[in-house]
């Protein structure tokens, strides 16, 4: 098997997960605050308390620290002149290889979390597939994103 992709996403990309994994958890705690009343008016089991409070302590635990930190540990790519190659993923890694024929555009996005971190995102797009490299630089992702342009330009002209 191949070498992995050399390049990592940006490290702020972790904050920005585990602030979306913040947001996630403060929208289960008023769910779970909700499911408390619920069970006051209708005099259901008190034992359901505890089991709402592991559950999102649970929750908490999962999506700000472990599953950032695995999601960032795993997230490479590599940018070659006949290919883009991607490695992701939580439980089960996942290896894509895009040839620079199939790309037909590229761009770069960015919602105010990543703007906040100075981060943006780029989606290649070839015509069966949207491919995104999360959380790069501005920078990088502006430079990334005038390469891919160049060599997938290149590549359709050797065709």
């Amino acid at each position: 098997m191949r070498a992995q992709p050399a390049n990592r996403i940006s490290k702020k990309g972790l904050k920005v997960w585990r602030l979306y994994g913040w947001i996630q958890t403060i929208i289960l705690a008023l769910v779970a605050i909700g499911g408390g009343v619920l069970v006051y008016i209708f005099e259901w089991p008190w034992w359901i308390y505890p089991i709402e409070a592991i559950v999102l302590v649970l929750f908490a635990y999962f999506m700000v620290f472990l599953f950032p930190k695995v999601r960032w540990l795993r997230w490479r790519y590599e940018v070659r002149e006949s290919e883009i190659e991607l490695q992701h993923g939580l439980f089960i890694v996942k290896r894509t290889l895009i040839p620079m024929v199939r790309v037909q555009h590229v761009d770069t996005s960015q919602g105010p979390i990543l703007r906040k971190y100075k981060l943006a995102e780029i989606s290649i797009s070839t015509a069966a597939t949207v491919h995104t490299i999360p959380a790069l630089v501005v920078e990088e992702a502006d430079e990334l994103r005038g390469r891919i342009s160049v060599l997938a330009r290149v590549a359709e002209d050797d065709v």
